[in-house]
């Protein structure tokens, strides 16, 4: 006697009867078992009854937010994130308590100082990732200034990957005469910063490239800086930026960066080409 599975439908042909031997059991088995698929909830629907907005129809109330690098005027709410770059470009070796207090000092070095002489300029640019791509969106008065930064608020400000600072005050610059005049018609490139982990992205150079437009709208015709000699990597950056080495004379006492006594620098200029030549 043959045993059949449960489940299995067994049809006999007529014949099967005089021919068992002969005819083979025709053996149907029953389609494959497959749980029904779930019922497909519409989220629009379910959003639109909610009062939600699909996303194509959301309308935008803040500037948009670029993931790229932007460089502008530092802003007063830049002041902090300005400090903590400096500090921790210039300053790495310093910890806590003291690296916390070399950064309100530099607060307090940067609302309170930044005072210049009469006819001079000074700017603090700053690259940021994520703000704002256009300055649409400032609250404050144009003409409210606090420490030389630009008194305004943005309704998405970014965050402080770079800084540098660009003056016309000239007091790293040789003077003219036997008067030692300051010399004018050259802005000097100081403080340039990047975060570490921003670093090698090209954020120094779009920071140079922002100072260099800045002195030409002041009317100057060059620009200048000085590099610290033990840092090669800087060194090329200038060079590739188009920056000379100038040779100071020997035995000259030309003004240079309060740093440390054994500190060597490199004095780089480059002249700008006046954009209604270039």
């Amino acid at each position: 006697m043959r045993s059949l599975t449960l489940g299995t439908s067994v049809s006999v042909s007529p014949t099967s009867s005089l021919k068992s031997s002969l005819s083979p059991l025709s053996i149907k088995q029953p389609p494959p078992f497959f749980p029904p698929p779930p019922p497909r909830v519409s989220h629009d629907s379910a959003l639109s009854k909610l009062g939600a907005c699909r996303a194509t129809q959301f309308i935008d109330l803040f500037p948009t937010v670029s993931p790229e690098i932007v460089v502008r005027e530092a802003r007063l709410e830049d002041c902090w994130e300005v400090a903590e770059t400096h500090c921790s470009s210039f300053f790495p070796e310093y910890s806590f308590p003291l690296d916390f207090v070399l950064r309100v000092d530099r607060l307090v070095a940067m609302l309170s100082g930044f005072s210049i002489p009469p006819g001079c300029r000074r700017t603090c640019l700053v690259a940021v990732i994520g703000g704002s791509v256009d300055d649409m969106f400032l609250v404050g008065s144009e003409d409210f200034k606090v420490g030389g930064f630009d008194g305004r608020f943005s309704l998405s400000k970014g965050y402080v990957t770079g800084i540098l600072t660009v003056d016309t005050v000239a007091d790293f610059l040789p003077r003219k005469g036997p008067l030692r005049q300051r010399r004018t018609g050259i802005a000097y490139i100081s403080n340039v910063a990047v975060r570490e982990r921003f670093r090698r992205k090209g954020i120094a150079k779009r920071l140079i490239a922002k100072a260099e437009a800045q002195a030409r709208s002041w009317g100057c015709r060059a620009v200048a800086l000085h590099c610290d000699l033990n840092n090669p990597g800087a060194t090329k950056l200038y060079k590739d930026q188009g920056f000379k080495c100038i040779k100071v004379p020997e035995g000259a006492n030309w003004p240079r960066p309060q740093t440390a006594p054994d500190m060597k620098f490199n004095f780089m200029m480059k002249l700008l080409n006046n954009p209604t030549t270039a």
